[in-house]
């Protein structure tokens, strides 16, 4: 594993994403060069996985996944059969499992929910909005490569908040229907270690203060 260190921004400072606005069904590299590119982060395998933290993506971890790792994401999403309700249940496990398998490569046991400007210089170990829609977004590609997304794919990450609407800015993952088109947020910044990402419809989240 090797950690590398760049110049990053916080969450609270701006999000580098645009609104979401309906499309045609986004391909794996429009998630990617959306998500990834600006950051110069490599996109997930299933051999590995590049995990940001530090606010901004200003440090990266690769982690090297195991076949015990991709045999336990199996496990997790398996219970997700049934439905896509039941698959993004699923998915909130398996954000809580990966926020675990992570912590110990990257430093970040001890994250907090909602870290902001109180972190700006004791950050190395938290994950801004920036960090966090990152990972859930290489979770979530991650799961598709392993084809354990029946009912959904992951979608390029959406901001809201542009403090000239009185909100700060906000950054999410996003996991889409397949057969409905509603996008659903996949937001790990409001948790802490260990805990399940909320997910919530998309239309919520861009209107809440979430």
């Amino acid at each position: 594993m090797k950690k590398i260190c760049i110049i990053g921004i916080a969450c609270l400072a701006t999000v580098m994403f645009v609104p979401h606005q309906a499309m045609a069904a986004t391909s794996h590299a429009d998630v990617i060069a959306a998500a990834f590119a600006p950051y110069t982060v490599a996109a997930p395998n299933p051999d590995r996985v590049m995990v940001c933290h530090g606010f901004g993506c200003r440090l990266r971890t690769d982690v090297e996944l195991t076949g015990a790792d991709r045999a336990q994401l199996a496990h997790i999403m398996a219970q997700g059969k049934a439905s896509p309700a039941a698959e993004r249940r699923a998915v909130a496990v398996a954000g809580a499992w990966f926020d675990r398998r992570v912590a110990e490569a990257a430093g970040t046991h001890g994250h907090v929910a909602r870290a902001g400007a109180s972190y700006m210089f004791d950050n190395d170990g938290q994950f801004d909005c920036i960090d966090s829609s990152r990972n859930m977004t290489t979770l979530l590609l991650l799961l598709d490569d392993l084809h354990l997304l029946r009912y959904h794919h992951p979608d390029i990450p959406v901001a809201r908040g542009y403090i000239i609407d009185f909100r700060l800015p906000h950054a999410t993952a996003v996991l889409t229907d397949n057969t409905t088109g509603q996008s659903w947020a996949v937001d790990s910044w409001t948790r802490a270690y260990g805990q399940s990402p909320e997910i919530m419809s998309l239309s919520r989240w861009e209107a809440g203060p979430y």
